[in-house]
């Protein structure tokens, strides 16, 4: 098991980079920053909600509370690869995500309420969370490509660059590959800054210089308002068929 920090409190602040943002981002962070361990990576995630969807319109309500329910893996997985169970919460800006590890597979049983998951205080939290909002199933699929970096002289800085950003509703089975629809341009990078408390000086001055200034994003919450649009217009295309 490789990626084994279950517990994040912090911060996040997210940018959306075009053009030659991205570049000149990196120049002029030169050696502030380094790659972090995980430097390369594929994020795959499967979103799970209620069939009302009421998880992710509530965040979208931008209520001073939003959680959402997700199973992670780094790649494409199989049945005995590692996947994460996290609930991820946002409170009055602060985010809080907890997690716990199984087997792929093990993992989708526990999550539809047909295999065990452990014994753990986060799997009770997960127990709990399953079993408070009732029917959840898998709702969205996200996978892309993303850089991590750490801070130089300050490690818990951490910044990240997530680019070809795909989304689906169906084939929701993480095992069946990266593929469905983009979520922005080509050229387009979403950049997340993780912090503990203050943003660095350094780092807010260079987001300042190449004009970066953050946005409420949520990539779940984009392609579920992308979804809901070609919904009401295959309704619309039908109703004047």
């Amino acid at each position: 098991m490789g990626r084994n920090q279950n517990v994040f409190c912090r911060e996040e602040l997210k940018y959306m980079l075009g053009g030659t943002q991205y570049e000149e981002l990196l120049a002029l962070l030169g050696t502030r920053i380094v790659p972090d361990k995980f430097y390369i990576s594929r994020i795959v995630s499967v979103y799970y909600d209620t069939p009302d969807h009421l998880l992710i319109r509530r965040s979208l309500e931008k209520s001073k509370y939003k959680e959402k329910l997700r199973l992670r893996c780094y790649g494409v997985p199989d049945e005995n690869s590692e996947a994460f169970v996290e609930i991820k919460k946002k409170v009055k800006g602060v985010v809080y995500k907890r997690r716990e590890s199984l087997p792929y597979k093990q993992a989708v049983d526990f999550l539809s309420g047909s295999g065990q998951g452990g014994s753990s205080q986060i799997f009770r939290e997960l127990d709990w969370f399953l079993k408070f909002y009732g029917d959840l199933q898998p709702t969205m699929f996200l996978s892309y490509d993303r850089q991590s970096y750490k801070g130089t002289d300050d490690g818990s800085v951490r910044i990240t660059f997530d680019k070809d950003i795909l989304w689906r509703t169906e084939s929701l089975d993480a095992r069946s590959g990266i593929w469905g629809t983009p979520l922005f341009a080509p050229d387009r990078r979403l950049m997340e800054v993780k912090i503990r408390g203050a943003m660095p000086l350094w780092l807010s001055h260079i987001l300042a210089q190449i004009k970066a200034y953050p946005h409420s994003i949520s990539k779940y919450g984009l392609a579920y308002q992308t979804w809901v649009r070609q919904e009401m217009c295959k309704g619309e295309e039908r109703r004047y068929a």
